[in-house]
């Protein structure tokens, strides 16, 4: 995983105000803690730091600290929720060499068989890697899966370095019988001519002529 240098300035001011304050001169707040040390608030460019967490789990080289720069991964990202810009970052300080835990994105690839449905239950893995090697991914082949067949944790092959932080048993993905045109109905309510009948007024007997009279 290759390093993205960000450049960090040091915050002074705390609360929603100066965060507020914070973003609107193009910068996004964050904190930058582990290893025992004392968190250090901080302020990071939001186009660059926007930029590097298109990459999951970036590893960002944190320039213009006191001390020196310090590798870090993100930790929690709060983002607007109309918006989507990045509000906030927690990230945490990493060494080379030091096993940290990961959620992966799993990608699969190939296309199951015919007459299948794909149910993915999970898309992310949680793995144990080296902070400077974490993959950007897992990827899982389903090509010609049948109908029954399934995929657990314990059955992906994972990148050299990493290893399984779940029970290998957890279900990944498994591949169902499509439903048939009459379960499909059965599922809105039943067949429409039976709704049609259901919502067509319901017919008005007139009195004959001799009943009238």
């Amino acid at each position: 995983m290759a390093e993205v240098r960000i450049d960090a300035q040091t915050r002074s001011e705390f609360g929603k105000g100066a965060a507020r304050r914070t973003r609107r001169t193009g910068r996004v707040p964050a904190v930058l803690y582990g290893h025992g040390t004392a968190t250090r608030h901080i302020s990071l460019p939001d186009h660059d730091l926007m930029m590097a967490l298109k990459t999951p789990n970036a590893l960002l080289r944190i320039d213009g600290l006191p001390g020196g720069n310090q590798l870090a991964i993100p930790k929690a990202v709060q983002r607007d929720a109309i918006k989507g810009v990045i509000e906030h970052v927690d990230l945490i300080l990493v060494r080379q060499g030091e096993k940290v835990i990961v959620e992966v994105p799993i990608q699969t690839t190939g296309e199951i068989f015919s007459g299948g449905l794909l149910d993915q239950q999970l898309i992310q893995i949680t793995l144990a890697a080296e902070a400077t090697q974490i993959p950007q991914s897992v990827s899982v082949d389903i090509e010609g899966m049948r109908v029954g067949g399934s995929v657990h944790a314990g059955d992906l092959i994972l990148p050299a370095g990493t290893a399984l932080a779940v029970d290998p048993d957890v279900l990944i993905l498994h591949v169902l019988a499509a439903p048939t045109a009459e379960q499909i109905e059965a599922d809105l309510g039943g067949a429409p001519e039976a709704a049609e009948a259901a919502a067509a007024p319901a017919a008005v007997e007139t009195p004959s002529a001799a009943e009238s009279g």
